[in-house]
């Protein structure tokens, strides 16, 4: 829909039954859509996905502990908000095991990972 407060109001107040919120339905044919390239110097992490997509192996995995373990340290106070992709950064260029060959291998690059990023936020937490 539109964006609109009657929805998550209606929800709120309807749970866990749906309410008709009157909000009007979202029209995306009402006027052009237009895409522009992604700043990735204002959204860093984003880089750092495509950057560890791109190599592949163990890489995605890291950068997901690695995101997983700054946001909760974020969320707790422990980290500030633009610490955040310094600390994927730091967690992928330290943290660079063999591609898994099962999935016991991706929850240990997981753990190993984590591990890095919990032990080594704190220099960052400034």
């Amino acid at each position: 829909s539109t964006p609109d407060m009657r929805v998550p109001l209606a929800h709120a107040l309807g749970w866990p039954q749906r309410l008709a919120s009157g909000a009007q339905p979202l029209d995306l044919t009402a006027k052009p859509l237009s895409f522009e390239p992604a700043d990735t110097t204002r959204f860093p992490c984003l880089q750092l996905a495509k950057d560890a997509l791109a190599v592949g192996g163990s890489a995605p995995i890291v950068l997901n502990a690695a995101n997983e373990v700054a946001v909760a340290a974020f969320l707790a106070g422990h980290l500030p908000f633009l610490a955040i992709a310094a600390l994927v950064a730091e967690t992928l260029a330290a943290v660079q095991p063999p591609a898994p060959t099962s999935i016991d291998g991706v929850f240990a690059i997981d753990r190993l990972a984590r591990n890095w990023a919990n032990a080594n936020r704190r220099a960052l937490a400034g």
